[in-house]
C-alpha cells in the first residue's frame, strides 16, 4: 500500500520473456503468471490507521519491508556482479525507445536483462523482446510503481548471468517511484523535452534521488519554446551533483554518451 497516492501493489501480475538467440520468439513470449491479477474495478479500500498509530508510522512501516527487501536485491546483484539501473520518467518521455535502441547497438558489448512495470499490457515487454533481451513483465494493476518484491520475483523468472545489466523500466510516474528503493546501483530519470523545464522543481524527491538525468527528444529543440539550461539549474537546485546527457531515441543524437556511462560504469565494476 502506497500511503503518499493510495494506491495497491496487490494483485501484481508476473508475464517473462526470453529472447531465442540474438532475437525474440514473439510467438513463445509468455511463460508464467506468478500471481492472479486483481481485476475489480473497485477503488482499493484504505483501512484506518490503528489506535495510538499514525499515517506516518504506517508509511515508515511500508517503507521499511520495502527497503529490507531492497537491500536482499542489493546483495544479489552484488553476489552476481550485476549492474542494476531504475529507469523513471513520467509517461511518455522515452524510456522504452531509449531502451530498445540501447539493446539494439550495445547489446553484442553488453548482457541485457530487462523488468518492465506499468500497470497494464505487456506491449513495453514485446518490444523489448524483440530487441534481442531477456524481460519480464510486471502489470501492477492499480499500483503507480514497482516496489523491491516485485522486482525479487522477477529476478526469480529471469535468472540473470552474472557480470551482466540489469534495467528496470519503472512505472511512469514522477511522485511515487521516488520513495521505493528497489537495490539498484543507479537511478536515472528521463525527462524529454515536451514536458517543460520545470519538471524537477514540481517534483523535486525524483530528480533529488537521481544519478542521471537524461534528457530526451533534443531533435525536437528547434520546433519547441523550451529553455534548456532552465531545466538543467532547475535540477541542480535540488541534486546539485546531478549528472546530465542529452539524447534523441529517434535519431540517435547523443546517444553514445549514454552508452559510455554504461561501459564505463560496467568497467568500474568489473
Amino acid at each position: 500500500m502506497c500511503i503518499t497516492c493510495g494506491c495497491s501493489g496487490n494483485g501484481h501480475q508476473l508475464l517473462a520473456f526470453k529472447s531465442d538467440g540474438a532475437r525474440a520468439n514473439p510467438a513463445a513470449l509468455k511463460l508464467a503468471v506468478a500471481m492472479p491479477v486483481n481485476e475489480t474495478l473497485a477503488p482499493p479500500v484504505i483501512e484506518a490507521p490503528a489506535p495510538g498509530k499514525t499515517l506516518v508510522e504506517i508509511e515508515r512501516d511500508v517503507l521499511g519491508k520495502n527497503n529490507k527487501m531492497a537491500e536482499r536485491n542489493r546483495g544479489y546483484f552484488e553476489a552476481r556482479n550485476i549492474r542494476a539501473y531504475n529507469l523513471v520518467s513520467s509517461p511518455g518521455s522515452g524510456k522504452t525507445s531509449i531502451l530498445e535502441r540501447t539493446l539494439k547497438e550495445i547489446g553484442d558489448k553488453v548482457r541485457f536483462y530487462v523488468i518492465e512495470g506499468d500497470q497494464q499490457t505487456a506491449r513495453d515487454a514485446e518490444r523489448i523482446a524483440a530487441s534481442g533481451a531477456a524481460v519480464v513483465q510486471i502489470n501492477t494493476g492499480k499500483g503507480c510503481h514497482l516496489e523491491a518484491q516485485m522486482v525479487h520475483e522477477a529476478l526469480r523468472q529471469l535468472n540473470p548471468d552474472a557480470n551482466s545489466v540489469m534495467m528496470i523500466e519503472n512505472v511512469g510516474n514522477l511522485v511515487c517511484p521516488s520513495a521505493f528503493d528497489l537495490g539498484e546501483n543507479a537511478r536515472v530519470v528521463v525527462i524529454s523535452i515536451t514536458e517543460g523545464e520545470d519538471k524537477p522543481i514540481k517534483y523535486p524527491d525524483m530528480f533529488h534521488s537521481a544519478d542521471l538525468c537524461l534528457i530526451n527528444k533534443i531533435d525536437l529543440l528547434p520546433y519547441l519554446k523550451f529553455d534548456l539550461e532552465a531545466l538543467k539549474n532547475y535540477a541542480r537546485q535540488v541534486n546539485p551533483g546531478l549528472r546530465f546527457i542529452e539524447v534523441s531515441a529517434s535519431t540517435g543524437a547523443g546517444m553514445d554518451a549514454w552508452y559510455q556511462y554504461i561501459l564505463e560504469q560496467n568497467n568500474t565494476q568489473s
